[in-house]
């Protein structure tokens, strides 16, 4: 019988919603709503009562037989027995499962349904705008394949330690002494934070020309110091520096050398606390001056360059809240009128100060717990971290999810490791030696998040439910891997850079006789820094940082220009392709296309390029399109709003020149590689409407479709395969039967090209000498093609307005 009852309680708390269980807990019944009433009409009974009914003792209460339990209190008795933890995890297994049916439901099926040329243009304008297109209703479009993204309706935020983690409530402990607010006139973050602008300055940077310097470093090479105020200040890496010169906030003097000894062996260990990258790196920050670097790459420094630029995120925080904690303890030893309200003025308009911005929750999780371990270290004493154990379970990832025989490349794993979720956003709240996790937005010091995250919560003008007065007075942007947000979704970056810095729509509790007069006044943009690192140049990635980047402190990029004998060539950073001119080497001079001073140019490009790491013999054939301007290569392709869609140059020379040549049977087993999702939509298009023998793969299509694409293309039963080039970065999966290569344009990733190009030996079969590979470029496209060919091949080809044939051996 026990087990009878257990067996039937069990199912009848499991037929039982998640809102029944806990109306069932709380009121020890059910809700009457979900009553269960028969259909039958009930027939009247009568009963005759007793006299002696309406009187009652407790005597007769006593002497009764035991009230029978119902079934509903047996229920109730076990759910009170449930920990709270096993709630917690009934209620996210509810959530995931909930979610994991929504996004089976609304995950789009890129099969054969056509896209219309108003919908095209529609996605095209949406590209512009930051709306989704139609081809991407749920606005998913760039954020990773379709089912990757969790996020619960109800966020969780700790609001049990608000006291605990209050700036206004708490004093310096006695420990800390009165010495370790920032008050010394050599420390970088007193002098960035004290450093007085004038309406003069501000109004003129709109029309100062950006000065530059460059200066040869051991480690980064060619650095550019830039600035769009008079003063320009450069420095060059000293040989050896202590932490005691670089002004750590304790505890970070004793913890940092621990957190960094992986990074560091032999002599080295006890030289210098820093690795030569993270010292001149770590320079620049502490400098408090905006820095662009574009060779982290997860497989050789991406760890080395975490380390250190959170040891300069605590170091900011601690020295911030130490400020704001002794002036309160100032505050208060001082009687009430006494003192200059000018003194304590020590806090922005919300209290984050610190913004990260990362793509994947693995990398959030890593920055967490390199935070714990630079304020914890090898002291005996552990710091205090709440929801830690919360924190782990939603952040962190199961090894046993991961396939065993997946076999991809390197940087593939390197990239795509932990979890990889790009949906998430958390508060971290650090006062002296504790952190609390999923701290409120305003009560928190930084904020973690993928530019996803950030994007459901900013909103879009028109939406009431939308939030952004958190930016208003971030002193510190951290842009982590930004590579890969081209592979997401470029909008959702361009969108936060927007709302950055802005005043706030409410006041939010602020103190205003504690606000720097400088965010005040609407200037919290020109004391921002922006540290940004990626693993290319790229001319979106270069735009962002010399339009959003105004700080006072100025710049550190790379060079503007690179010379090769007579031809002297410049990068510019408009638009997606960016911009590329060539000048005589005595003309000092740059053209009128960059005379603004958003100018950024590659650094250490390869000499070589990712041709060299092609191993088949195949003849590379680079067409040139000529086109007059930059705006007539990718403009022309959008037309009014309204208006009949006309055919870009770039389409329009495909189509023309290059598409005949494929056309012929003999020409089969083509596959199209396109960068753009954009040109792939336009390129299906034209082909259904042409007839011709094609199958296609992207980002959007299911398993069953690209597996069928694959077979289809193998076999030879169709002729052309479109490739999109976010599929690629997702899958890695090798196409097979390939023996004709179109890029449509030269890939983001210069080791890409080597990778597809790598394909063709999958499936040798003789047919080595029929093997083609054509690329289109432009004189546009001076950074893609220097970084695949190398920079004096490159020049000599945008020099040259000829095609250019290159045969690749394949010995290596």
């Amino acid at each position: 019988m026990g087990k009878r009852g257990s067996r039937s309680q069990s199912q009848l708390l499991g037929s039982l919603t998640k809102k029944q269980k806990k109306h069932l807990r709380d009121f020890g019944e059910e809700h009457p709503f979900y009553d269960r009433v028969s259909r039958k009409e009930a027939k009247p009974q009568t009963c005759q009562l007793s006299e002696s009914s309406d009187t009652s003792s407790s005597e007769s209460e006593a002497e009764s037989e035991p009230e029978q339990v119902s079934g509903y209190h047996r229920l109730l008795a076990t759910l009170k027995n449930v920990s709270k933890e096993e709630e917690e995890e009934e209620e996210e297994e509810e959530e995931e499962e909930d979610s994991a049916t929504d996004e089976t439901e609304m995950n789009l099926e890129d099969g054969d349904s056509d896209i219309s040329e108003e919908e095209e243009m529609a996605a095209e304008s949406a590209d512009m705008q930051g709306v989704p297109s139609p081809a991407d209703p749920e606005g998913k479009d760039g954020h990773g394949p379709p089912g990757t993204s969790e996020e619960s309706p109800e966020e969780f935020t700790d609001a049990k330690h608000e006291s605990l983690f209050s700036l206004e409530t708490n004093f310096l402990e006695e420990e800390s002494g009165g010495d370790s607010s920032p008050k010394a006139s050599q420390d970088p973050f007193v002098q960035h934070v004290n450093t007085k602008l004038k309406e003069k300055e501000i109004q003129a940077v709109a029309t100062n020309p950006r000065t530059t310097h460059q200066l040869k470093w051991p480690i980064l090479g060619q650095v550019v110091f830039s600035s769009k105020f008079q003063k320009l200040e450069t420095f060059k890496p000293p040989k050896d520096i202590d932490l005691k010169s670089v002004h750590l906030q304790k505890p970070l003097e004793s913890t940092w050398i621990k957190t960094n000894s992986q990074f560091l062996s032999g002599p080295q260990k006890s030289s210098s606390p820093f690795t030569p990258l993270q010292k001149e790196l770590f320079l620049i920050m502490n400098s408090y001056r905006d820095l662009f670097y574009p060779e982290r790459t997860a497989l050789k420094n991406g760890e080395e360059i975490r380390h250190v630029y959170c040891l300069h995120v605590i170091n900011h925080v601690l020295k911030a809240n130490a400020q704001v904690l002794a002036n309160n303890s100032r505050r208060r030893s001082q009687k009430l009128g006494v003192g200059d309200d000018d003194d304590f003025r020590d806090q922005g308009l919300t209290r984050p100060k610190v913004l990260i911005v990362v793509p994947f929750r693995e990398a959030a999780l890593r920055v967490v717990q390199l935070f714990i371990s630079l304020l914890e270290g090898d002291s005996k004493k552990k710091i205090i971290v709440s929801n830690k154990k919360r924190f782990n379970g939603e952040y962190g990832s199961d090894p046993e999810e991961r396939p065993p025989n997946l076999k991809r490349p390197e940087d593939y794993e390197a990239v795509f490791v932990g979890n990889i979720d790009d949906h998430f956003r958390i508060g971290v709240a650090i006062l002296q030696r504790s952190i609390r996790l999923y701290a409120p937005f305003y009560s928190s010091d930084i904020l973690i998040a993928s530019p996803l995250g950030l994007r459901t919560i900013i909103g879009g003008e028109g939406e009431k439910k939308r939030d952004f007065d958190f930016l208003s007075s971030v002193e510190l942007l951290i842009i982590d891997q930004a590579d890969i947000y081209l592979m997401q979704n470029w909008e959702h970056v361009l969108h936060l850079m927007n709302h950055m810095n802005l005043l706030p729509l409410d006041s939010h509790g602020v103190d205003f006789s504690r606000v720097r007069m400088w965010s005040l006044n609407n200037w919290s943009k020109y004391y921002r820094q922006t540290l940004l690192f990626g693993a290319l140049q790229d001319a979106q990635i270069n735009s962002v940082f010399n339009k959003y980047c105004v700080n006072v402190q100025g710049q550190v990029g790379s060079p503007l220009s690179l010379t090769f004998g007579k031809c002297r060539v410049l990068f510019g950073s408009r638009g997606r392709r960016g911009g590329l001119h060539l000048v005589s080497s005595g003309d000092s001079s740059p053209p009128d296309a960059l005379s603004d001073p958003w100018q950024v140019a590659v650094r250490n490009v390869p000499m070589t390029g990712s041709i060299s790491q092609v191993l088949v013999q195949l003849p590379h054939v680079f067409q040139r399109m000529e086109a007059e301007s930059l705006a007539s290569v990718i403009d022309a392709s959008r037309g009014t709003l309204g208006s009949r869609m006309v055919l870009s140059i770039w389409f329009n020379f495909f189509v023309n020149k290059i598409l005949p040549q494929y056309r012929d049977a003999v020409m089969s087993h083509t596959l199209i590689y396109v960068p753009s999702y954009f040109d792939f939509v336009r390129l299906r298009n034209y082909f259904k409407k042409e007839e011709l023998n094609f199958t296609h793969i992207c980002e959007y299509t299911q398993k069953s479709g690209v597996s069928r694409a694959r077979h289809f293309f193998l076999q030879g039963e169709k002729q052309f395969l479109l490739l999109t080039e976010r599929f690629h970065f997702y899958k890695r999966y090798t196409i097979k039967g390939i023996r004709n290569l179109i890029f449509y344009e030269l890939p983001t990733y210069p080791h890409f090209y080597s990778e597809v190009c790598n394909m063709l030996r999958a499936t040798s079969s003789g047919e080595e000498a029929a093997w083609t590979c054509t690329v289109l470029y432009s004189k546009y496209d001076a950074q893609r093609l220097a970084a695949v060919v190398g920079v004096e091949r490159a020049a000599q080809m945008l020099q040259s307005k000829k095609n250019v044939h290159l045969f690749i051996t394949g010995e290596r």
